[in-house]
């Protein structure tokens, strides 16, 4: 059975420990020369939104966008010592991932608010990156809005992998955004409460399935191949 695997990263395959704030500060003040007075509002969002908000909710213009992800990846690679000292990969993630890539029909990759620079620098801090197909993925470069990153991955898996347009996708995250992707993409989801959001609230926004972490191997390959909503 052919299926492409689609990973959140943040507080669904690592703990950041608050790095992530740190990297969208850093970025900031390199570019305006001042600290941020509001800082950044993730929930979910791509790193374009984020950033766009941090200049609007700090009273300034929003610069390029190339000059924006150039800090970001200065601020990410950074910062890389930092993440590896305070942050974790989250319980069963390791084995998860070995498993899902060991599937030889499966394309299992990422679909990430980050930048892909700082998504390979968050995921190499944990020793994660071999075991995805990050050529493939979808990250906050590609779109502002979430849900359109779904039909980023789509096309790269069939461009660079050869899997055609009716592979059915899976999404793995923690927020209601990631949710609301999959709901209105067609792609199943499998929520996991390993962030802010509770059990209760992932359900609440239409999650068929939420688990409270990626620690049971076995089962979260049999969701995966058969998540309620899946196409």
């Amino acid at each position: 059975m052919q299926l492409i695997v689609l990973w959140d990263i943040d507080h669904t395959l690592i703990e950041n420990a608050g790095v992530s704030k740190e990297i969208y500060a850093a970025a900031f003040t390199a570019l305006t020369g001042a600290s941020p007075t509001v800082g950044a509002s993730t929930e979910g969002r791509t790193d374009r939104l984020i950033m766009r908000g941090m200049f609007h909710r700090n009273g300034l213009s929003e610069p390029d966008w190339p000059i924006v992800e150039a800090a970001l990846s200065r601020a990410g690679e950074e910062r890389l010592g930092e993440l590896r000292r305070r942050g974790v990969a989250l319980p069963g993630v390791l084995d998860a991932l070995k498993a899902a890539s060991s599937q030889a029909d499966w394309v299992s990759s990422v679909l990430t608010g980050n930048i892909a620079a700082n998504a390979r620098v968050k995921l190499s801090a944990f020793g994660l990156d071999p075991l995805l197909d990050l050529t493939v993925g979808a990250y906050g470069a590609d779109a502002e809005q979430r849900p359109d990153l779904v039909a980023v991955a789509r096309q790269r898996v069939q461009r660079y992998r050869g899997l055609s347009s009716d592979v059915p996708v899976v999404l793995v995250g923690d927020t209601p955004r990631d949710i609301e992707a999959a709901l209105t993409t067609g792609s199943g989801i499998i929520a996991v409460a390993s962030g802010s959001h509770s059990q209760a609230e992932l359900k609440a926004a239409g999650a068929p399935v939420v688990l409270p972490d990626l620690s049971d191997t076995v089962g979260l390959l049999a969701l995966l191949e058969n998540v309620p909503g899946r196409p």
